[in-house]
């Protein structure tokens, strides 16, 4: 459930989301504008059908991005994947021509130029049946909210480095979940928080689950993707596992193979990761968030984190800013 999808801004509960979190960290603003089936119109106001299937069944697809000094960052890739993750549904022609449009009618409407923005497509109101019907009215919907401004002078939506710990729930098989659509269908991430919830005391609530594929193979956390650092490699999970690739997953790995750095891709146990020098997560809202801690064992923020926060912070100052 990586990247865009569901980022946090600190706590275990608390989410944003590129796998780009999926709350924005904002809390309710009923001053806020969204864009619905076509129209901008007040936060009281944007409703969906209690027929839609989205909201019956989780028959829907979604990307979730930031918005850096007005543009959408990255905005072909998730188009992209938005469009991929429709055609794997079967209704792929939903997804409108205009979609980069009504997102930016929505900041306007909003009078923002740094935003999360998260982007809906259902395949819409049809009877309460499970085969979806041939013909698609989907519903569409872009949401915004406020974030500080990104790059060089920017801050953090989160307020310190993570804490992870691994967790029983599995990510599901491709064959049963298609891994690489980023769709409604949340569960599974759902069911990772609420075992940090569960596993939470006074003194400790870790803020990001790390789930495994069937197999036992780390695979990624419930609104992330994972990094480890081990003697100098940088290595993430494959995306032949059951994990959806994030954006900010492949700008950081585009980074640090044009600083040279050795990137590996495969599948790693749970022990490779506590045992790391270095780890840290990715999604569009974070960015880049360092761990300091895998299931209570110390992990240092070292030099390769540290340095590609700077390259990526500096990329997103020339390129938006």
């Amino acid at each position: 459930m990586s990247d865009e999808d569901d980022t946090e801004t600190g706590g275990s509960d608390t989410e944003i989301g590129d796998s780009d979190t999926e709350s924005d960290g904002s809390g309710a603003d009923d001053s806020l504008r969204y864009h619905v089936d076509g129209e901008v119109v007040p936060a009281g106001e944007a409703t969906v059908s209690v027929r839609d299937r989205g909201f019956m069944y989780g028959d829907g697809v979604f990307e979730t991005l930031r918005v850096y000094g007005g543009d959408p960052f990255e905005w072909t890739a998730h188009r992209e994947r938005l469009q991929r993750s429709a055609e794997r549904l079967g209704f792929g022609d939903a997804v409108p021509e205009d979609l980069r449009e009504r997102v930016a009618e929505t900041l306007a409407a909003n009078d923002l130029a740094d935003a999360y923005c998260k982007v809906s497509v259902t395949r819409g109101a049809q009877p309460g049946k499970l085969t979806p019907d041939p013909d698609v009215d989907p519903t569409v919907v872009v949401y915004v909210a406020p974030l500080p401004r990104g790059g060089v002078d920017g801050e953090s939506v989160w307020d310190g480095p993570a804490t992870v710990q691994t967790v029983r729930t599995r990510r599901p098989s491709d064959a049963a979940l298609p891994a690489d659509a980023k769709t409604h269908n949340y569960l599974p991430g759902i069911l990772a928080r609420l075992e940090l919830r569960r596993a939470a005391t006074d003194d400790f609530a870790a803020d990001e689950a790390v789930m495994r594929a069937p197999d036992g193979s780390v695979a990624e956390g419930a609104t992330s993707n994972l990094f480890f650092v081990d003697g100098g490699v940088l290595k993430t999970p494959s995306a032949d596992l059951p994990l959806l690739p994030g954006v900010t997953r492949s700008v950081v790995m585009g980074l640090a193979e044009r600083e040279e750095f050795t990137v590996e891709t495969g599948r790693y146990g749970v022990d490779a990761v506590r045992e790391a020098d270095e780890v840290f997560l990715t999604n569009s809202t974070w960015e880049i968030r360092p761990v300091t801690s895998v299931d209570g064992i110390d992990v240092g923020v070292g030099p390769m984190t540290k340095l590609l926060a700077r390259l990526f912070a500096e990329r997103v100052e020339a390129d938006h800013y």
